[in-house]
């Protein structure tokens, strides 16, 4: 008997990257997403015009954060009938900084191993000169051992992009609306001891300008609100 191929829906946080949007849907493997879903996050541009032209279903969120596109993404499946659920969620940004066509290699662990949670490390990929500013390596470097320290789990990155099983993602309570989304989840997989693992993956500079790492002042709420979230979840 063959084997059921996993039905993947692709969730992509997105506000204000017309430029990048249709680049982020049209790299994704095709034939192996069942449905990409463009949270459009308040944009002030075309980024939902762009994103519906290149086949993506589009839902709107007006509440501003990256967690809340994410959540809004979330709630999109979960509306379906339960036969309807996929077998995995990925998440991946709308700026075109990661690789789509990496997605095969994201989903392999979960795939292959029973792994819950993989992921994308840019830590063990390569980076593009310039694509990781110095503040982002070293919040990375001081969450993730934060994380280990305190949970026990060695990751060693909070790269946006990541594969999870749907059972899983639905167990973890996710609720943060803002830059504490993706450490979040990192530390609730801990806390439910799920099956982690990464996979190196390469990064490039993004299209347009960072909303987080672009300013003195997002770059500063972002490690305010990480921190604050390993610690709070203990």
């Amino acid at each position: 008997m063959a084997t059921r191929a996993p039905v993947i829906d692709v969730i992509i946080p997105a506000y204000n990257e017309e430029h990048s949007i249709a680049l982020v849907v049209g790299e994704l493997p095709a034939g192996l997403v069942r449905e990409v879903i463009v949270c459009n996050n308040n944009s002030k541009d075309r980024t939902a015009e762009v994103a519906r032209a290149a086949g993506a279903t589009v839902v709107d969120e007006l509440r501003p954060g990256y967690g809340s596109a994410c959540l809004r993404g979330m709630a999109h499946i979960a509306a379906r009938a339960p036969e309807d659920w996929p077998d995995i969620v990925v998440f991946v940004d709308g700026d075109h900084s990661d690789y789509p066509e990496q997605l095969p290699e994201l989903i392999a662990p979960i795939l292959e191993e029973g792994v819950d949670l993989v992921i994308g490390s840019r830590a063990l990929g390569e980076l593009e000169p310039g694509s990781m500013q110095p503040q982002q390596v070293f919040g990375n470097w001081l969450a993730t051992s934060l994380i280990k320290l305190i949970y026990g789990n060695a990751f060693t990155d909070l790269g946006p992009f990541r594969a999870i099983r749907y059972p899983a993602l639905r167990e973890l309570g996710m609720n943060d609306p803002d830059f504490g989304w993706t450490v979040e989840m990192q530390v609730r997989a801990a806390k439910a001891r799920l099956r982690c693992t990464e996979v190196p993956v390469r990064y490039r500079k993004r299209i347009g300008v960072s909303k987080i790492s672009g300013t003195i002042r997002g770059t500063i709420l972002a490690g305010h609100k990480i921190l604050w979230t390993i610690f709070k979840l203990i």
